[in-house]
This record gives structure tokens, C-alpha cells and sequence, in this order.
């Protein structure tokens, strides 16, 4: 009996649907192991008139759907406009700042998920893909994965179903064994998606909190780094008798979830953006058990491998970083090292950090305000807290004794690690130190310990980001003008404020990193990184560090000692290297072959027969030898002692201002009104006079005349 008589009988007419479909499924089953591919095809098309789908049209099709389709109708702004206008929209509300209650309608720009897209295949792959040149693919991923954000169906650090996968993940084209599968799901690395999501999510959350943070803070923000708190110090913080230096490192190390959430609901009311940060956070809290179980799995399933093959990169993969970067990147002070990663966030712990931390910069403004009191009688700070009387570049005069002294405080952090200077007594820094505790404890639930917060006088030296603040006393001769006109000459006292780098800190970093050996007397290790590496390219591998060590020592008052210390190290350390590379017997070989930089060729003895350095290099087959820089303190540059500005801020935030400005009429009334006043010229006002006589007179006459005529004659004054 024919298929599709048995399926066409009357008998089965009165049977429910379900049972339809069962007995037609199960006699499927039986006929189509029998049937041949030339069986099958028609068999089908004629099954598919027995149950009919509804055709539906695409203008009847839900509009969420033909969207999804169609990710080019998405595309209809500028990303760059639409982050810049937030960011202005920001700034504008500095001084009365409204929590944002809606921040889902930029979570939900398809245009900001394309260049949260473009950045993140930067960080991965190298390379900044340009926007038209995404596949249709691609952009429907990212479509996908905006919905599920967007409709609350995202969940962090979900390794087995991803929206979207990476540039350079191969994709799965079938199914993965038990033993595939596991490494995926306990390795540490987030998954693509989730770099995206971050990347979203700190591009919508810094300009909302940014312009709240206080100009104190100078860790994890844009315009300001560690250079920024070095001229901070060097600047503000002259005739400063105690210090205290605290550490809130474990802020950085782990934090109530509780507490971030409190901060970010101060400036940000949308319970979408809210509970996929808070989704965020806990997500490792919930997973700790199991990562530490899958490790303990990992360990017993370990086996003994033999000798492992050199790694051979793909063709999309990212070189990683150079050894001179690995190097100075082992470098980084103690208040720099710690970089925040809180749960599933990522890219978006530093800011969270500073959103936490920002509450402390609050508090510690108003404490300057408050303790705060000026002496006509002194010499220093009498005027005000941001008194314009100020000069960085001069030194700082105090009296030489007395209880006749301005009371000030300031304050700054990198970080988690803050310093606290202090003009007044030592029982006032006490006192300082017992509320920031207080403070600590009752809203971040730390204790600090009187060794994490310690209370040092200026005359012992003081250690912050790898530099030594210390006081050098001076007596300059005064004079001036007296009543009668004659000239006093006085002899005062003045503080000039020393930032040095710390010789010792460089020479444990170097130790550690088994460049040299021994405390008092540091002996060069050879560089053994660099063995299998060609001449040229180990010089030019450390010229690279001594250019980044010498930038990052600029402002240190010695810094023609520290680098040239760092140089000598570094080329000592490469001609031991080349000694035993080349098989020479000392550094001197070494020195008397290449000369004292190093620049001159090596080759090993036995090759005679060789040709020269200097025809291969003719001929393009090797590169040429760069000399070790620094060789001579000679060439070291000097410290930079260029004046910092006390009310300094970075060159971003002084456009956003005046392009707020710009925006206010009331800003171009007054301008008009001070330019009748001192009876100037607008540029638009010298346009239009020059236009003007150009009709009136002629091009070719006024060209005859010269304009030196019509300017004479003009009635307004120029200053």
C-alpha cells in the first residue's frame, strides 16, 4: 500500500490532531528507511500541503522582526555624536547634577553596539575594523545580542550559548565532545559578548559620572595619570609638615556589592542599566564554588606531557606585547599595580572603583574647607584656599617658628592609595586620621590599620608612586621698597619641595626582574630573554625601555642620576649577553669591539668568512644597529620644572567648557558688551569692513589703495 493512500484514509478522520501527527510521524519512520534520495524529495513537498504554514506577508511581519532582518536601518547616527552631546549634556549639569533616569534609550542605539563592537575587536584582534566593512552577519550578531540586553535575556558569562563570538574564534561547525567543551567552560577569559556588553556600558556610565568625580582623584580618568599627581605634588603641596599616606587597596581587591550599588543609584535611576551591573557583580560571587571546583578537576585530570612545541600564532591573532613593555609594565609602583576587576564587569571595575571612592574625595574636600585658617602675619596661603597669589614655579616662605601659621590641608589619590598634607600640629593629623577610619568603616565596611595609614613628618621623606617628597630649607635675601624709598633687604626662610625618584625602589624592581644582583653594590645579570635575538633588534628592544623609563622619571629632580643608573644597568646587563653569545671572555671585548653603545656589529670569531657589516647592510639583508641610548650623562635630559597650574584641569574638560559657553547667549551678550567697552573689534566686525569697502570702493582699487587706507579710516581702535 502506498505512503500517501495510508495518509489520505477516511479512517483517520475522527482522530484528534495529536494523534494525527503521531501515527504520521511513526509510519514516517517505518516507510522512509526503504525509501532511495530520489524518493524523499517528492515525498516531502507533498507533506508539506498536508499541514500549511499561514504566509505571511513582510508588511504584516511584528516590526521587532524586520528589524532584525534589516540591521542597516539601524545605522542612523554618528556613535562619536551621540557620546559627545551626552557628555556636554553632562558637564552643562556639573553644578546641580540630576541622577539620569533614563539611560536605556542609549542602551538601546544600535549605533553604539557597532563601535562598543569596533573597540572591542581592537583590544582582541589589533585591529580597528571600519564600520563599513562589517559583514551583514556580524551586525546581525550584534543585533542580537543588543535585544537580549535590551529585553533582560543577556546573562554574564555564558560560554555555551553566545549571541556573538569573536574575530578570531573559528567557528563551531559541529558539536563539541565532553572533553572539547571543558577547557571552554573553566578558563578564565570572558567570553566576546560580555566584552561588548562592558564596552557598551562604560561608554554611556563615564561621561554620566566623570564630571562628578572630584578633581582630586587621578586614577582610571581621562587626561590625568601619575604624572598629573607628581606635578600635583610638586605644585601644591610645598610647606606641608605631615603626611599621611593611606591604603585602600582592598577596595580595589573586593567590594560589597551592597555599597556599589548605593553609589551608582546617587547619580543613575534606571533600573535596566542597574540590574545588569548588579547582575554583574554577583555573577563570580555565585560562581566561586564551582571555579575552585573546576580547578580541583583540572588538577587531578592533569597528565605528564612531553616536551611542548613553540606556540605558532593564527593569521588573525594578535602579537603580544614586546619584552621591553613586559619589562616596564613590572615596573609600575605599588599604588599603580592593582587594577580593580570586579565580577563579570571588566573594562567597567575601574569605574565603579572611583564611583565607590568618590564618596572619600567628598568628604575630604570639605575637611580642607574646614580646616582651614589663614594668618594675615603669614606669608604663605593667607588669602584663600585657591587663592590666584600663587606662584608653583617660586618657592614656598614660612616663618621659622611660632604658633603664627596658616592651618591648610589638601589632598589627592591615585587609586586606591591617597596622601594627605598637613600644616598644623601633629595631634590635628590624628585627628584626621581617626575620621577618615570612622568614614572607611561606616560606608565601605573596612578597617584600616594604623600601619595602612601612617603619619610621617616631612623630614623623613615621604614615598608615593616610586618618588620621595622631602623639604629643602633655603634663606633667600628679600628687598624691596620701604617708606621713604629706600631698599630693605631682609634675609627670610623658605621651603622648596624636593621629588626625587628612589634609587632603592628602581634597584628592587631591577632585582626582581633578575637584572642585577646584591643590595649595596648591584652587580648586572646578562639579559637572558633576549639570547636567541639578533644585535639589532635586543638595541632597539631597550632603547624602547629607556625611552619609557626616562619619560616616566621626567619630573624627578634627579633625573639625569636615576635614568643613567637604568642605562648603565641595561648595557652592562646586553654586553654580558653579547659576551656570551659572540663566546668573548668580558664586558670589556664587548665595549672594545662595538664601542660603548654598543653600536658597532658582533659576529662570532669562527666565522671568517663572513662578509662585512657594512656590504650586507648595503645590500638590505640585515638591519642597521642602533647605539644603546644614555650612554653618557651628557645625553640624559634634564628634569622638566615647567609650572603647574594650582586649578589645573585637562584640555578636554577646558573644550567642553567653552564649548558650553558657546551655547549660552547670555555668554555672547556679555562678550559684545566687554568688547564696547574696551572699544575692540570683533573678527566678524573686521570681515565685514573689509567686504564692505570692497563693494563700495572696488576690488581693484581697494587693491591699488591697499587696505592700510580703509583701516585708517575706520573709527574703531585696536588694542
Amino acid at each position: 500500500m502506498r505512503i500517501h493512500h495510508i495518509l489520505s484514509a477516511k479512517a483517520f478522520s475522527f482522530c484528534p490532531r495529536s494523534l494525527f501527527s503521531a501515527i504520521q510521524e511513526m509510519l514516517l519512520r517505518t516507510k522512509l528507511k526503504h525509501l532511495t534520495y530520489k524518493h524523499i524529495i517528492p515525498l516531502i513537498r507533498s507533506l508539506s500541503y498536508l499541514n500549511p504554514q499561514p504566509q505571511v506577508s513582510q508588511q504584516q511581519q511584528p516590526s521587532s522582526l524586520r528589524r532584525q532582518q534589516d540591521p542597516y536601518s539601524l545605522l542612523k547616527e554618528e556613535p562619536i555624536q551621540i557620546l559627545a552631546d551626552l557628555w556636554v549634556k553632562t558637564f552643562s549639569q556639573r553644578q546641580q547634577p540630576k541622577p539620569f533616569t533614563n539611560l536605556t534609550g542609549f542602551l538601546s542605539k544600535f549605533d553604539l553596539w557597532v563601535l562598543a563592537y569596533q573597540r572591542t575587536c581592537a583590544h582582541v584582534s589589533g585591529t580597528f575594523p571600519p564600520r563599513n566593512a562589517l559583514h551583514s552577519d556580524v551586525l546581525c550578531d550584534v543585533l542580537s545580542l543588543r535585544n537580549a540586553v535590551v529585553r533582560n535575556k543577556f546573562s554574564w558569562n555564558c560560554k555555551t550559548h553566545q549571541f556573538i563570538r569573536g574575530p578570531n574564534e573559528k567557528p563551531l561547525t559541529k558539536l563539541l565532545s565532553r572533553r572539547q567543551l571543558n577547557p571552554i567552560l573553566t578558563s578564565k577569559n570572558p567570553p566576546f559578548q560580555d566584552r561588548v556588553v562592558q564596552e557598551v556600558l562604560f561608554m554611556i556610565l563615564e561621561p554620566v559620572f566623570d564630571p562628578r568625580f572630584s578633581s582630586k582623584s587621578h586614577a582610571f580618568r581621562p587626561g590625568r595619570n601619575a604624572h598629573t599627581v607628581i606635578r600635583t605634588l610638586r605644585s601644591n603641596f610645598a610647606g606641608y609638615l605631615w603626611f599621611l599616606r593611606g591604603d585602600l587597596s582592598p577596595i580595589l581587591d573586593e567590594v560589597d556589592v551592597n555599597v556599589v550599588m548605593r553609589c551608582i543609584e546617587n547619580a543613575v535611576k534606571d533600573k535596566k542599566v542597574l540590574n545588569l551591573i548588579k547582575s554583574g557583580l554577583k555573577g563570580a560571587v555565585n560562581n566561586c564554588l564551582t571555579d575552585v571546583e573546576c580547578e580541583g578537576k583540572m588538577k587531578k585530570s592533569k597528565r605528564k606531557k612531553g616536551r611542548t612545541k613553540k606556540r605558532i600564532l593564527s593569521e588573525n591573532e594578535p602579537k603580544p606585547d614586546p619584552y621591553w613593555l613586559r619589562t616596564f609594565f613590572n615596573f609600575a609602583p605599588e599604588e599603580a599595580a592593582k587594577v580593580p576587576n570586579y565580577g563579570y564587569c571588566g573594562i567597567l571595575s575601574p569605574l565603579l572603583a572611583n564611583v565607590c571612592l568618590n564618596e572619600l574625595d567628598q568628604m575630604m574636600e570639605e575637611k580642607i574647607i574646614e580646616f582651614f585658617k589663614p594668618c594675615e602675619q603669614d606669608s604663605i596661603w593667607k588669602y584663600s584656599i585657591e587663592d590666584g597669589y600663587h606662584n608653583p614655579s617660586w618657592p614656598e616662605f614660612v616663618p621659622s617658628g611660632g604658633k603664627e601659621k596658616t592651618r591648610k590641608m589638601d589632598y589627592v589619590r591615585f587609586g586606591g592609595h591617597f596622601l594627605i598634607g598637613i600644616r598644623g600640629t601633629r595631634e590635628e593629623a590624628v585627628g584626621i586620621r581617626k575620621d577618615i577610619i570612622e568614614f572607611c568603616e561606616n560606608n565601605f565596611g573596612i578597617r584600616l590599620d594604623n600601619s595602612k595609614f601612617e603619619i610621617e613628618h616631612i623630614t623623613r621623606g615621604i614615598d608615593f608612586l616610586d618618588h620621595t617628597l622631602c623639604r629643602r630649607i633655603i634663606y633667600p635675601t628679600l628687598r624691596y621698597t620701604g617708606t621713604g624709598g629706600k631698599i630693605v633687604s631682609e634675609k627670610g626662610v623658605g621651603t622648596l619641595l624636593s621629588v626625587t625618584a628612589s634609587l632603592q625602589q628602581c634597584i628592587r624592581q631591577f632585582r626582581r626582574l633578575e637584572f642585577v644582583k646584591g643590595d649595596r653594590d648591584p652587580e648586572p645579570l646578562p639579559c637572558t630573554p633576549m639570547l636567541y635575538s639578533g644585535q639589532a633588534h635586543t638595541n632597539s628592544q631597550m632603547n624602547k625601555f629607556l625611552e619609557t623609563m626616562a619619560d616616566w622619571y621626567r619630573y624627578a629632580d634627579n633625573r639625569k642620576k636615576i635614568v643613567g643608573f637604568c642605562a648603565y644597568v641595561i648595557r652592562s646587563s646586553l654586553a654580558k649577553l653579547y659576551a656570551a653569545r659572540y663566546r668573548l671572555k668580558s664586558r670589556a671585548k664587548v665595549y672594545k669591539i662595538a664601542t660603548r653603545d654598543l653600536s658597532r656589529p658582533l659576529r662570532e670569531s669562527s666565522n671568517n668568512s663572513a662578509p662585512e657589516y657594512s656590504d650586507l647592510l648595503r645590500m638590505g639583508l640585515v638591519d642597521a644597529i642602533d647605539g644603546v641610548q644614555f650612554s653618557r650623562m651628557s645625553l640624559i635630559p634634564s628634569c622638566d620644572y615647567s609650572p603647574f597650574p594650582r586649578n589645573w584641569i585637562p584640555d578636554h574638560e577646558k573644550v567642553l567648557h567653552e564649548y558650553i559657553n558657546l551655547q549660552d547667549p547670555k555668554f555672547f551678550y556679555e562678550l559684545q558688551k566687554s568688547l564696547k567697552q574696551q572699544v575692540l573689534s570683533s573678527p566678524q566686525d573686521d570681515m565685514s569692513e573689509i567686504v564692505w569697502s570692497c563693494k563700495t570702493l572696488g576690488i581693484q582699487n581697494y587693491c591699488l589703495n591697499g587696505a592700510t587706507e580703509v583701516h585708517d579710516a575706520s573709527p574703531t581702535v585696536r588694542r
